[in-house]
């Protein structure tokens, strides 16, 4: 503990004498007698607490009760409390230079640096004390540590502040890839999806063409005429088919000559060669 309890120590006992004395010879009666003894033993004892209760029964135009309240709060750990009971005291009859030394331990207890220094600089205005003089460079440490580890405080938080940020980023940027992924995959999966079904027509197409081409070439083997004979007719075209009819006409018809001047029904196998135009006669053999 960096205050020193000594100034407390030889300041109380005094300041309860002279409580005790003003108490009796001139304002208190026999009850405030009896409460501030109380007050008193159970300071004492250190029942700060119980002290402190008492203390706040007496009447607040005492002399000296704020005062005797504030150490009885301060002993307690009511830092706070103590804090307005060293104010309300001053100008009560208190020594100066103990209330603004007890106001800066309480404000040091609190982590209220400024004000501690404030109020140790002024006691020792009223009085040169080295525990003054001591807390008051305390306080000062207290402070610069105070305020870099509020600086490092300030740069953790931006570090992660910056951190939470990126990190968010981050995730919005493997979300859009996520997205775009998913996305892409849909389209190739639409994109396959069509182009099986693409192949699918067109294989059905086929298909049927097919089936059309077979049912068309039996159709057409059905209806090929037969000759005299059941036979199926040859393939022959029918440009083929023409000329041999002309040729068979001009057969025909040279028969027909060749039995009209011989008047006979049959005529003997003649020999001619067939070919473009009229058929050509040998000269070397003659009908008969």
């Amino acid at each position: 503990m960096i205050f020193s309890k000594s100034f407390l120590k030889k300041s109380i006992p005094a300041l309860f004498i002279i409580h005790y004395s003003l108490f009796t010879c001139l304002q208190a009666g026999i009850t405030d007698f009896k409460t501030i003894k109380a007050a008193k033993e159970a300071y004492e004892a250190k029942e700060y607490t119980k002290s402190a209760a008492l203390y706040n029964a007496l009447d607040k135009n005492l002399p000296q009760k704020a005062y005797n309240l504030g150490n009885a709060y301060y002993k307690s750990g009511n830092f706070e409390a103590a804090i307005k009971s060293y104010e309300a005291a001053k100008g009560k009859g208190v020594d100066e230079a103990s209330r603004e030394y007890n106001l800066g331990n309480s404000y040091f207890k609190i982590g209220d640096y400024d004000k501690a220094i404030e109020h140790y600089k002024k006691s020792l205005q009223y009085r040169d004390d080295p525990d003054a003089r001591n807390n008051l460079k305390k306080s000062k440490q207290e402070k610069k540590k105070k305020k870099q580890q509020q600086k490092k405080q300030n740069k953790d938080q931006k570090n992660k502040q910056n951190k939470d940020k990126k990190d968010q980023n981050k995730k919005n940027d493997q979300n859009k890839q996520g997205q775009k992924k998913k996305n892409d995959q849909q389209k190739k999966d639409q994109d396959k999806k069509k182009q099986n079904d693409k192949q699918k027509g067109d294989k059905k197409k086929e298909d049927q063409k097919k089936k059309g081409d077979k049912d068309k070439n039996k159709s057409g083997k059905e209806n090929k005429p037969k000759d005299k004979k059941g036979d199926k007719a040859s393939g022959q075209s029918k440009a083929q088919k023409k000329k041999m009819s002309k040729e068979e006409k001009l057969k025909q018809a040279e028969l027909k000559r060749l039995l009209k001047k011989m008047g006979q029904k049959k005529t003997p196998t003649m020999m001619y060669q067939m070919g473009g135009g009229k058929p050509k006669e040998r000269k070397d053999i003659k009908p008969w």
